[in-house]
């Protein structure tokens, strides 16, 4: 059973908690951009403002169309039901248990001299990857 609308004190609390990510996510790329190596800064502050974005875009959707959100935003927010909550436990599960072999996969191709860059970026997408066809598998059976 999916709830109504956020509470005042939950609106309080998302704003604060989405405004210190915020300043956080902008304080260490800033910090990254001036003393990291290569384009690190800019790759953090890219990926996080599409992060943020998809969340905002989330969250609007939650508050403005309830009864035409996703599985996985009911899931995410915590505003969903046991079926929800369920799924997503799962998903994340399965993402844990294939989270070890492709870490390795990605420490093995290290050592044999391919560039820490592309293989830390391809484990970051593996990873995404697996945790949405995992997402969707387990949706759709259940």
């Amino acid at each position: 059973m999916s709830t109504d609308r956020p509470s005042a004190k939950q609106v309080a609390i998302l704003l604060l908690v989405f405004g210190g990510t915020l300043a956080v996510v902008l304080t260490v790329g800033l910090l990254l951009r001036e003393h990291g190596p290569g384009n690190m800064g800019n790759g953090l502050l890219q990926g996080a403002a599409f992060g943020l974005v998809l969340a905002a875009v989330m969250g609007w959707r939650l508050v403005r169309r309830p009864e035409r959100v996703t599985t996985f935003e009911r899931a995410w927010s915590q505003t969903g039901d046991e079926r929800d909550d369920a799924v997503l436990t799962r998903a994340l599960a399965v993402l844990g248990l294939a989270s070890f072999p492709l870490t390795a996969v990605a420490a093995i191709s290290i050592a044999f001299g391919a560039s820490v860059e592309m293989c830390l970026a391809l484990l970051l997408f593996a990873e995404i990857g697996v945790g949405a066809l995992a997402f969707a598998v387990i949706d759709r059976r259940s």
